[in-house]
């Protein structure tokens, strides 16, 4: 019993940490009409400062996705952390774009170490029998962080003084608090190698995954794609055609999105995850009817319902994908092989928030973006009929022998 206890108390720990690096990615989000204002950049360049972050995330995905299962968990995510606290300082120096662009970038070396890594090191830290609990734990911190930055950065934008630099050094002071806990936590890779034998690897799956990693993998790009569009381009809408210049209510707004997609993985559990992979293409579509609804409309009730809507789906979505494709990788590939799914995630929140931006000036915000809703519309319709048809079947619980 008291082994379980300590067992849970590093898994939220490690929870905590993982939640602390994923609010600074999304820590500028309402406020980057603020620096529109200051420095005087168009939509594109909005979408595409945005998207950054995302490339970053993809390279060491791609570059070194395995890496924590080579070194081990803690030294990936000390280096993640690194790399957060050095984005904080650019945003706290900027003085003009090149630091948002190596801002952003920062930060996504700082998520693609996380995202796999994190995970893993989450659900290894939980007590043997606790792998889908600890699950839960990984994808809440990831998005519940995803959440608290566009939150915090609105609040202390809105109410607090220095709105472009109080954030990023409440942010920094975290890294530190985080820096001290993980020092503190366990390694739980048994057999570490030298940062030599890292080697970059391609997107190529185990045999026994790739059944369940195809359909998980479309889900978690449509979800993601989503997100990509709320956090990126939704302040902008809601000042310019809602009249809503509250930074709070405009980091609100995009935090529930975030907010509801944890509790769409918590109805996984009840749902199972075979059940939850269609249901979350079918709440996700309705979401995005919603949200073209309001961009059609300009309500502001329809933008808040479809930020939960479409949250709760992709959350119904991500945590069955994560659940179905983690027990199916083996343990000395699991990290590698969340990557991958992380790779896919974040090409959908990258490349469609793009189209997003180049659109705009022509088409404006609105017809952008229902564009955007007509592609993905299309996508998860797509998505949830494959499902329906090649159901998801979920493999053995979590091997656990890379606890040390």
């Amino acid at each position: 019993m008291e082994d379980d206890r300590q067992g849970w108390l590093r898994c939220l720990l490690a929870g905590a940490v993982f939640v602390v690096c994923m609010a600074g990615t999304t820590l500028p989000t309402p406020l980057y009409p603020l620096y529109q204002e200051k420095f005087g950049f168009s939509e594109l360049t909005v979408t595409v400062v945005y998207a950054v972050y995302a490339f970053g995330v993809i390279g060491v995905l791609l570059l070194a996705g395995n890496a924590s299962d080579t070194v081990g968990r803690r030294p990936a995510l000390l280096w993640g952390l690194g790399f957060a606290a050095a984005s904080a300082v650019c945003f706290l120096c900027a003085s003009g774009l090149g630091w948002l662009y190596a801002g952003r970038l920062l930060s996504g070396l700082s998520a693609g170490l996380f995202t796999g890594a994190a995970t893993a090191y989450v659900m290894e830290l939980a007590p043997p029998g606790g792998s889908s609990r600890a699950t839960l734990v990984a994808t809440a911190a990831n998005m519940g962080g995803l959440g608290c930055g566009p939150l915090l950065a609105g609040l202390l934008a809105e109410y607090a003084p220095e709105p472009l630099l109080l954030p990023f050094a409440v942010h920094l002071a975290l890294v530190a608090v985080s820096f001290v806990v993980l020092l503190r936590l366990p390694e739980t890779v048994a057999r570490r190698q030298p940062l030599s034998t890292v080697r970059p690897q391609r997107p190529a799956l185990p045999e026994g995954v790739r059944a369940v990693f195809v359909p998980a993998a479309i889900a978690s790009f449509v979800g993601f794609a989503l997100f990509g569009v709320f956090t990126s381009v939704s302040p902008a809408f809601l000042a310019r055609y809602l009249h809503v210049d509250n930074h709070a209510v405009s980091g609100l707004i995009v935090a529930l999105a975030f907010f509801a997609s944890t509790a769409g993985q918590l109805a996984v559990g009840r749902v199972g995850v075979a059940r939850s992979l269609p249901l979350g293409c079918a709440v996700l579509f309705t979401g995005l009817l919603l949200l073209a609804g309001a961009l059609y409309a300009d309500l502001l009730a329809l933008v808040v319902l479809s930020a939960a809507v479409g949250g709760t789906g992709q959350g119904l979505a991500f945590r069955a994908a994560l659940s179905a494709v983690a027990s199916a990788a083996p343990a000395d590939r699991r990290a590698a092989v969340i990557s991958a799914l992380f790779v896919v995630a974040y090409t959908g929140i990258s490349i469609p928030v793009i189209g997003v931006g180049l659109l705009a000036d022509p088409l404006g915000l609105e017809g952008a973006g229902l564009v955007f809703i007509a592609c993905m519309l299309l996508l998860v319709a797509s998505a949830g009929a494959y499902l329906l048809r090649r159901p998801v079947r979920v493999g053995e619980p979590l091997d656990r022998t890379k606890r040390s």
